[in-house]
């Protein structure tokens, strides 16, 4: 039975991983491998269900934060404004800002911001481009 509750949820994070993009992908790939760690280390009795639970758990984790990233900077790039997203108890923040378009390379600049209990975790700047870039340089 353990087995096979195991095997289901394996099974259910490669469908949801399965039809994601490459950056989704990458952020299920990171919340598991966070995720299944903790749940090993926190489940004393049977380390290989923590690791999997942990994992399932945490590559769904990613791949959602991945997604509101990704929507809201293509979001505050289209609309040219700010977009912030609120956790419903209100202790995480993300909030996108338009910065500056390069006309040249069709490239948007947007500060990504994310605060979690009134504390900034993450503050960086990303390109969201129109076109796909055919050289590594601009």
């Amino acid at each position: 039975m353990k087995k096979s509750v195991s095997l289901i949820m394996v099974l259910a994070m490669l469908v949801f991983t399965t039809g994601c993009t490459q950056y989704h992908a990458q952020g299920a790939g990171w919340g598991g491998l966070f995720g299944g760690a903790a749940g090993a280390m926190l489940d004393r009795g049977n380390s290989w269900r923590g690791f999997v639970i942990g994992a399932t758990l945490g590559a769904l984790a990613g791949a959602t934060l991945t997604d509101v990233s990704m929507r809201a900077s293509q979001e505050a790039a289209t609309e040219g404004k700010p977009v912030e997203y609120r956790t419903t108890d209100g202790r995480g923040v993300y909030r996108a800002d338009p910065i500056e378009y390069d006309v040249r390379t069709k490239c948007h600049k947007i500060q990504e911001r994310v605060w979690e209990d009134g504390k900034l975790i993450k503050d960086e700047i990303k390109e969201v481009c129109e076109g796909n870039k055919t050289e590594p340089r601009y």
